[in-house]
């Protein structure tokens, strides 16, 4: 498991307070033999007629990082694996 963002109770604490159930911690999917963490998974109902909403959360700080633009890039290419990774689930 990769280590937790400094603000990661942070967010987590702010979903909650907002009214989200945080589901997984983290939130951890397989495609195609690879497997990701994501930082946080939650839910919450909207309506009793409609389905819950569902949310992926990564938590970047760039507080750390000589190059604020390599982690840019990193945490960029992230998401796109992730936003894939999701969409097949």
């Amino acid at each position: 498991m990769a280590a937790k963002d400094r603000f990661h109770q942070v967010v987590k604490t702010a979903l909650i307070k907002d009214g989200w159930d945080v589901t997984h911690d983290p939130l951890q999917i397989k495609v195609g033999g690879v497997d990701m963490e994501i930082d946080l998974g939650a839910e919450r109902l909207l309506a009793a007629e409609r389905a819950g909403e569902k949310i992926a959360v990564e938590i970047k700080s760039f507080l750390t990082s000589a190059s604020a633009i390599s982690e840019f890039h990193t945490a960029l290419g992230q998401f796109i694996n992730y936003r894939a990774a999701l969409r097949r689930e």
